[in-house]
């Protein structure tokens, strides 16, 4: 084969591929050009959390911390800031794979690509794969994901199609490039870092599995099935190996973290489960049953949750005099708590996965039947408990994840799959639904049958169009009004659902009359499979606008307005103490990612915060700050005439400002003169039997003067009496650094010292004058430490040594993936000579 030869065979591809980068670029123009960026809560969030890391990078020239003191009175940053040097040279793989392209363009593109390659992967010609490639990154999902700033999930989602493609490759016996897709998209995804998709898209990858298993076994083909099968373990081992150092210490911190078990047996027993998160927790955003229609329906529970007033189709059934009441009622009305817009997946794609079923052969389209219907099982959540609960219970890992309705993008990947390899099976083989047009018609009937009906006689499928939640509220109206705005919020509701079930019947329509003339030949099957795509691409386009569009964006300047220092921060930040933390009651506390920006935080934003942190919260903390800031407002800020035992809890934890709101919503820094400082001595210890009886103890102590600590770290005092402190021992912080912090310590005695950081039992390395020493856990989340008489230098490093063994393997892995890349590009080149 010449080498005009090969560029004609690529051509095709390289069109789809500059094909990807215009429609990337024709969806977020203009506002990339202007330099527009995202200001959603996770990605403010993501700033907040950021800004102590970014210094810290600053101060030690590109180093990174491992610790950070700036939420939730310390944590690791294992969650928030997953690069290692061992990462570094993936990074510029997925730079070169996204072509370099600009923020949220390079999104949309590397999605678009993943797909594309998973179709060519199951032989489908270029212009199929493309359909296959926009039906499944322009699902509402994954633009609404961008919307709300859960980038790290998209990416994942966007590595996991070429996974699936190396899957495929190597049980067609094309094991060198199947398993090389499979180690470079295993660490590509895995290094996204959000095992959550990784996770689910293991049951589909077991899906697909099983399929080609019992393909091998009908054929008599086992050997090479378990051959295939050796290579796809053994390259996803090695991907996975690629990322030992964040797998290896994200799995030790989920231990810690609220993902793990609480050890605490008075919380709900029945909402508790083995090992992972509470229950109602997993199951808060499950999916209605009746909500499932928006794969076909966009609006069937009225789409986002923003208000009802911005719904032009809606508005125009409003009465007037209830328009100011319609900008405080949204747009949703199902069971989720609150949604940012539906899973759609376009209409006329679901109609020719359910046309696929009866048409494609082979136990791959049973495979993505399975997928689809478990996902939107499982989706279902609290709405469908006696599976919620097996899984919860008896599937490993599954209990750690939150927002079960999440798990619908394995139906967003099944449907477009198995719709566009309807279409190459369509092409190649018209005659089997030529045959069998009833096919086609039960098609149309579950689809734009159903459709119609909806928009025909909706009260007929959905019996009320307002929310339980919303019912309650309307009743607070005064009496004479509430039976007209019911009636007119359901007139108006319906509406908004009717017109888009017309919409789906109309795109339905138009995509049956392509799809009849391709098999009578009416068509070629370039023009109908074009006319199809153009048709998906418009569905999906103008429904994902609704949720991601150009108002969506906002400058630069209006996301580092949000960061502003305010005059209470300037106010704070005229306090010379060295280390002491902030308590923000102006804000929602523990859903704060801004403060943090500036402050060391008893708040802050992460949703895997460490387990028994979350228990002081739940049991202390809160009822603390609701206490404190009566008193506080009754006193009129002065502090000396506040109740300190109604905070004991955070006055440990060295809250020394607390952040009030005021009118007009400014804010007022109030100085809390009772906050027990860095670290200080105690006159004795208890021990506790259980965590209930460690943490009740905050309670009934004083925690200036005593302290309580697990019975298992008894041992570490052996030989050590702790009596009375001496009034002349003193203990004070020297030096502070994200993960250094340095005491000089005067002791006339024996002293046992408490410090108000949190306890973490992997990484800390601690030292009094240099020799290493061990910590122990006290007051369920402290650190606390013998010290022996004498002035001593006291210092904690957070230096985790696992880090360099982990590095090491991962960098074994990438040579791996490197040298099998070589080979595959030396043989290629090698048989391209021999033909020539």
């Amino acid at each position: 084969m010449s080498k005009n030869d090969t560029f004609k065979k690529m051509l095709p591809d390289l069109i789809a591929i500059i094909a990807f980068v215009i429609l990337s670029f024709a969806y977020f123009a203009p506002a990339i050009l202007d330099g527009r960026v995202i200001a959603q809560h996770d990605s403010l969030a993501a700033i907040g959390q950021g800004q102590e890391q970014r210094d810290y990078m600053e101060r030690h020239n590109g180093e990174r911390t491992r610790w950070i003191n700036s939420m939730f009175s310390g944590m690791p940053t294992y969650q928030m800031s997953p690069t290692y040097d061992s990462t570094k040279p993936q990074d510029f793989a997925k730079k070169v794979y996204s072509l370099f392209l600009p923020n949220y363009m390079y999104l949309l593109f590397i999605m678009l690509l993943g797909f594309y390659i998973l179709m060519r992967a199951f032989d489908a010609s270029p212009l199929i794969s493309a359909l296959g490639a926009i039906a499944w990154a322009l699902s509402s999902y994954f633009l609404i994901l961008i919307a709300a700033g859960h980038i790290w999930k998209f990416v994942t989602l966007a590595y996991i199609p070429p996974t699936i493609a190396g899957l495929v490759y190597a049980y067609r016996k094309k094991y060198l490039l199947g398993g090389l897709l499979m180690m470079i998209f295993v660490a590509f995804q895995i290094s996204a870092n959000h095992i959550q998709m990784s996770y689910y898209f293991l049951f589909v990858m077991l899906f697909f599995v099983i399929a080609f298993f019992v393909e091998a076994l009908r054929k008599k083909k086992l050997p090479d099935f378990l051959k295939s099968t050796g290579v796809i373990v053994i390259a996803g081992l090695i991907g996975v190996l690629a990322n030992a150092s964040n797998l290896y210490h994200t799995y030790e911190y989920s231990k810690e973290t609220m993902r793990g078990k609480s050890e605490l047996s008075h919380h709900d027993a029945g909402n508790k489960t083995n090992n992972g998160l509470e229950r109602d927790y997993i199951t808060a955003w499950s999916y209605g049953i009746g909500e499932t229609w928006t794969l076909l329906v966009p609006n069937t529970k009225g789409g986002a949750s923003v208000p009802l007033s911005e719904n032009e189709t809606a508005m125009k059934k409003a009465r007037p005099e209830y328009v100011q009441l319609y900008q405080q009622i949204g747009q949703y009305w199902g069971d989720q708590p609150g949604t940012s817009g539906p899973v759609y997946v376009g209409a006329f794609i679901l109609m020719l996965f359910i046309l696929g079923l009866f048409i494609v052969e082979g136990p791959v389209k049973w495979a993505l039947l399975v997928g689809t219907v478990f996902s939107i099982l499982l989706s279902w959540g609290k709405n469908f408990m006696g599976l919620t609960d097996f899984f919860i219970d008896y599937i490993p890992m599954y209990n750690k994840f939150r927002t079960v309705s999440s798990i619908l993008v394995i139906a967003e990947f099944c449907i477009p799959l198995l719709a566009a390899l309807t279409l190459k099976e369509l092409i190649q083989h018209p005659e089997k639904l030529t045959k069998n047009m009833k096919y086609l018609y039960i098609s149309l009937g579950l689809t734009g049958g159903v459709a119609l009906l909806f928009a025909v006689a909706p009260k007929m499928f959905f019996p009320s169009f307002i929310s339980a939640y919303e019912m309650q509220q309307l009743q607070t109206l005064p009496a004479e009004h509430v039976r007209a705005v019911i009636d007119n919020l359901t007139e108006m509701r319906v509406a908004m659902f009717t017109a888009d079930a017309w919409r789906s019947v109309i795109i339905i329509a138009i995509g049956t009359i392509l799809l009849w003339a391709l098999i009578n030949k009416k068509l070629k099957p370039e023009m109908a499979v074009s006319g199809i795509l153009v048709l998906s691409l418009i569905d999906l386009w103008s429904v994902d606008k609704r949720y991601l569009n150009d108002s969506d964006f906002t400058q630069p300047t209006t996301v580092s307005q949000t960061f502003a220092k305010t005059p209470t921060d300037q106010l704070i930040h005229q306090d010379t103490t060295k280390y002491y933390r902030v308590l923000n009651m102006a804000t929602s506390t523990f859903n704060d990612g801004v403060t943090p920006y500036w402050h060391k935080c008893i708040g802050g934003y992460h949703p895997a915060k460490l387990r028994r942190y979350q228990d002081l919260i739940d049991v202390y903390l809160t009822k603390e700050m609701m206490s404190l800031q009566n008193d506080i407002i009754k006193t009129q800020g002065k502090m000396d005439s506040v109740n300190v035992d109604g905070f004991k809890v955070l006055n440990m934890l060295n809250t020394k400002w607390i952040i009030m709101p005021a009118q007009g919503g400014s804010t007022l820094p109030v100085a809390n003169p009772y906050n027990q400082g860095n670290a200080w001595f105690v006159n004795d210890i208890r021990f506790a039997n259980t965590p209930d009886e460690e943490i009740e103890a905050l309670g009934k102590m004083d925690l200036r003067t005593q302290a309580v600590a697990d019975k298992k770290f008894e041992p570490l005092l052996k030989g050590f009496n702790v009596t009375p402190k001496d009034s002349a021992s003193t203990i004070a912080l020297s030096s502070y650094d994200s993960n250094i912090l340095t005491y000089n310590v005067d002791a006339k005695k024996d002293e046992l010292a408490v410090f108000s950081e949190i306890y973490y039992p992997q990484g800390w390395q601690i030292t009094i004058d240099g020799k290493p020493t061990e910590m122990l856990r006290a007051n369920y989340t402290l650190r606390a430490l013998p010290i022996p008489q004498g002035k001593h230098t006291v210092v904690f490093e957070f230096a985790p040594k696992s880090i360099k063994v982990t590095d090491t393997i991962a960098y074994i892995a990438l040579l791996i993936m490197l040298l099998t890349a070589g080979w595959i590009v030396w043989k290629e080149m090698k048989g391209i000579k021999a033909k020539n």
